[in-house]
């Protein structure tokens, strides 16, 4: 694990029981609920089509809000993450599933080649990694011939934003694409509401473009079946600009057509 990787790590394992314990996550609903389903699970029912009895593993899995609701759907669902303590709180949320922890690279190795009707990744998960045509190896790696790929992400211009500006302008301040060096952030905070300040940590992400992403996929063997832009993402990506939707999505209040917030991809692995 390179450095850019194992700071962030670090900032996870940091920030994993302040996310278990947060209004934002709504841990506490699944125990109370038990059909409740995540948004980002909920929003794609239509395009997930049915998991009853299929294999699935959900790769940086996180707290696993995402891993369970798949498992409620009728899946065999294994979720994957690097950090010990997301895990830890994905197990005491859903003892029933299992969930693994390694880097998301060495899944294969871990988890065995070939081993799953469907790899899902969730959102605000490859920007994590440097490397898209690496992640579209691991991908084609787990999978059956005749498996797919569910992807759902936030969108590489709406990435590229400027989500500080304060002043309403729709600014492109960073690369819509992936460049030899990460972005590096750093700060106390994170995307939920949090009672005080966190642990300063410096994090690392790279911006993959759709073309790139696709192309990786292609790459590495998969067909491309459904590509669909979205006009809402499932957190307030930009502060002060974005209203609310039922189903916990956000979308610009002015005119959101103006930008694809996120976007939904499948593929499968030829049989």
């Amino acid at each position: 694990m390179n450095e850019h990787l194992r700071a962030n790590r670090e900032m996870w394992d940091d920030r994993a029981p302040v996310h278990a314990a947060s209004a934002g996550y709504g841990l506490a609903r699944y125990a109370s609920d038990p059909a409740h389903l995540s948004d980002v699970v909920r929003f794609d029912l239509p395009r997930l089509g049915d998991l009853r009895g299929l294999d699935v593993v959900h790769l940086q899995c996180h707290l696993g809000t995402d891993t369970l609701s798949l498992v409620r759907l009728g899946a065999r669902a294994t979720g994957l993450d690097f950090s010990a303590p997301a895990l830890e709180a994905a197990r005491a949320l859903a003892p029933e599933v299992r969930f693994v922890q390694a880097d998301v690279h060495d899944a294969v190795e871990v988890l065995g080649a070939a081993s799953y009707d469907v790899v899902f990744t969730g959102v605000g998960a490859l920007c994590w990694l440097p490397s898209a045509a690496r992640w579209a190896q691991v991908v084609a790696g787990l999978l059956r011939p005749g498996g797919r790929l569910h992807l759902r992400e936030g969108h590489p211009v709406l990435w590229s934003l400027d989500d500080e500006r304060g002043d309403g302008v729709l600014a492109l301040e960073h690369p819509a694409r992936t460049m030899p060096e990460p972005l590096a952030w750093t700060g106390s905070g994170t995307y939920v509401d949090v009672p005080g300040p966190l642990t300063t940590r410096t994090s690392y992400e790279w911006n993959h473009s759709l073309a790139e992403v696709v192309t990786a996929l292609l790459d590495a063997g998969l067909r491309l079946t459904l590509l669909v832009e979205h006009d809402s993402v499932p957190w307030e990506a930009l502060p002060g600009l974005m209203e609310e939707l039922p189903g916990g999505e956000w979308r610009l209040r002015d005119r959101p057509e103006r930008l694809p917030h996120s976007y939904t991809l499948q593929a499968v692995k030829p049989g």
